[in-house]
């Protein structure tokens, strides 16, 4: 992806980006710093690679399977967030609302499997007591992910 950074004296405050054809454009206020520059433009490409990998997931269809072959509820929506920075996934029980970081697009399938297993078994047991713990251990590849997202260094996230 081709990135044009454009500096303005007349915006402020606003970082602004969008994708026209293979071009990821980006405003930025002209006061900024090379080191605040390149922060934010880092911060806008990692969000539109997050987005195109995301779109290529159906993550209802993903969901619907698992539920189906574990013996789980399926969720009322199942929905990409870019807003969840430190949880790789969130479950409000009262009403089965999902929703899964979008930067899990651009981790191996079983990854972004278990933790939609884990907002599920939020579904059955809200709490993270042993009964929830063997519901997510329905999930044949639970500890591989659960190992694979240590040794990533984001085990206070799941």
């Amino acid at each position: 992806m081709k990135i044009e950074v454009t500096r303005s004296a007349r915006r402020t405050k606003t970082v602004q980006a969008r994708l026209v054809g293979d071009v990821l454009e980006i405003a930025v206020p002209g006061h900024l710093t090379a080191a605040e520059e390149h922060a934010w433009v880092e911060r806008m490409r990692r969000r539109f690679l997050d987005s195109r990998n995301a779109d290529r997931i159906d993550l209802a269809a993903r969901a619907h399977g698992l539920a189906l072959r574990l013996g789980l509820p399926e969720p009322e929506t199942i929905t990409w967030s870019h807003r969840q920075k430190t949880l790789w996934g969130s479950c409000t029980v009262a009403n089965r609302r999902v929703r899964v970081a979008n930067r899990l697009a651009a981790y191996p399938a079983w990854v972004l499997d278990y933790v939609i297993v884990h907002e599920l078994a939020h579904l059955v047991v809200p709490r993270h007591d042993a009964a929830f713990w063997e519901v997510v251990g329905r999930y044949q590849l639970a500890e591989r992910a659960r190992g694979y997202l240590i040794a990533k260094g984001e085990e206070g996230m799941i």
